[in-house]
């Protein structure tokens, strides 16, 4: 009875060991052809009024990958091993609070499209086709005190949404 004891704590042993064998941490890994060394990440499309917004993503965007990776991005998809194109299709913004007749919280929907693809070969290496990204920011209700958050919530949105896109590149989620 005890030798039976003990080959089943082994067992039971051996099966937890092997179930932590495959654990990472997200956004390490980098599941690309190991032949790509450099990233092209021209300015995204727009096909709504915010003018600013599609070069603060993809400037965000290459931030976030020279951080991250050990990819070179340049700016000429020429030179490019790959290149990552984009577009902002849809852009709004919502009151969600109102205090004393006034917007206290406003939320920006913001939809694009992200597609890395492969320059040798033209195979598309990652596609998000209809990303929605949301950013919740807060106006002041004294009038004279007033600034306008929005620029600020943009700025954090775009660096949002570069963490999650590299980290779906590397990951190919």
């Amino acid at each position: 009875m005890r030798r039976l004891a003990m080959k089943w704590m082994a067992a039971c042993l051996m099966l937890m060991a092997l179930a932590g064998c495959g654990y990472h941490t997200s956004g390490h890994a980098d599941l690309l052809p190991k032949r790509i060394k450099t990233i092209a990440i021209p300015a995204f499309g727009n096909n709504t009024t915010r003018y600013r917004l599609p070069g603060i993503l993809s400037k965000a965007i290459a931030r976030e990958f020279i951080s991250r990776t050990r990819y070179n991005v340049v700016a000429d998809p020429e030179q490019a091993d790959a290149v990552l194109t984009g577009g902002v299709a849809t852009y709004a913004s919502y009151t969600t609070t109102v205090q004393s007749g006034r917007a206290s919280g406003v939320e920006m929907i913001v939809t694009l499209q992200v597609t890395l693809t492969d320059r040798a070969t033209g195979k598309v290496l990652f596609t998000r086709p209809s990303m929605e990204v949301r950013e919740r920011y807060e106006v002041t209700a004294d009038q004279r005190a007033y600034f306008d958050e929005s620029d600020a919530a943009l700025d954090r949105m775009s660096r949002s949404v570069a963490r999650s896109v590299v980290s779906a590149v590397l990951e190919n989620f």
